[in-house]
């Protein structure tokens, strides 16, 4: 069997599916024991429906960069395995990265994966699962702390909270970012450029969005991410 093969086949989408139906019942059950909890402490109805429908509205519009990165994923990894990654646990930026270093170790990239067999796509999955389970299970043990330990910065001296807050960003930046610059050479500089695109593709739209445009904010990851897409097709053509 080849890498597609696998990638598309009747058993992948029906694990799928059952993970996807359970999660949403889960979720379901959650918000019922919620809903009579909140109702029990003396919530009104309509102050819970006016909080279901802010909480549809402030969920609809960031998720719409989720469902291009489902469509961008597609296109490599087939169908089910991107919904089932980004629907759950994934993001699309950690995703491209994990698949990208699993072709690589077998001596291929994303573009020839038609050249992959098998046992690369299970390999792969195992790498982009593995590589994302240690957070969810340490995660209930370290959030608290370190929640609490930032609430104590912003309690002290505010400066320290700042600078905690801003070293937080900037290594997460560093993860992601510093090796598009350091590996232009072998990955060339179609994703250097689409980076820089991005950024100030954002940068533009965080400064249109004041005041009676404010509401645009929501729209912006989205609109970055379409028009960085874009803006790759675009260096592509011009540079190949």
């Amino acid at each position: 069997m080849s890498f597609f093969d696998v990638a598309n086949h009747w058993l992948l989408y029906l694990l799928v599916i059952l993970g996807i139906v359970f999660v949403a019942g889960f979720s379901l059950i959650s918000m019922r024991k919620s809903w009579k909890r909140a109702l029990a402490k003396g919530w009104s109805h309509e102050k819970l429906m006016n909080l279901v429908k802010m909480t549809v509205s402030a969920t609809i519009v960031p998720s719409l960069s989720i469902v291009i990165g489902v469509f961008s994923l597609v296109a490599l990894l087939g169908i089910p395995w991107p919904w089932w990654r980004l629907s759950v646990v994934g993001s699309l930026t950690y995703e491209t990265m994990a698949a990208d270093m699993t072709v690589k170790a077998i001596g291929l990239d994303l573009t020839r994966l038609a050249e992959a067999t098998a046992k690369d796509f299970v390999l792969m999955m195992f790498v982009m699962s593995l590589g994302i389970m240690g957070g969810m299970f340490v995660s209930p043990f370290i959030t608290k702390s370190i929640h609490l330990g930032s609430m104590k910065l912003k309690t002290g001296d505010k400066r320290w909270a700042a600078l905690g807050g801003s070293i937080f960003f900037t290594v997460i930046l560093a993860v992601f970012v510093v090796p598009i610059f350091l590996n232009f050479r072998t990955s060339g500089y179609i994703q250097m450029l689409t980076f820089i695109t991005s950024a100030v593709i954002t940068v533009v739209l965080n400064r249109i969005a004041v005041g009676k445009l404010a509401s645009l904010k929501s729209f912006i990851l989205a609109v970055s991410l379409i028009l960085a897409m874009a803006s790759s097709v675009l260096w592509n053509a011009i540079l190949t």
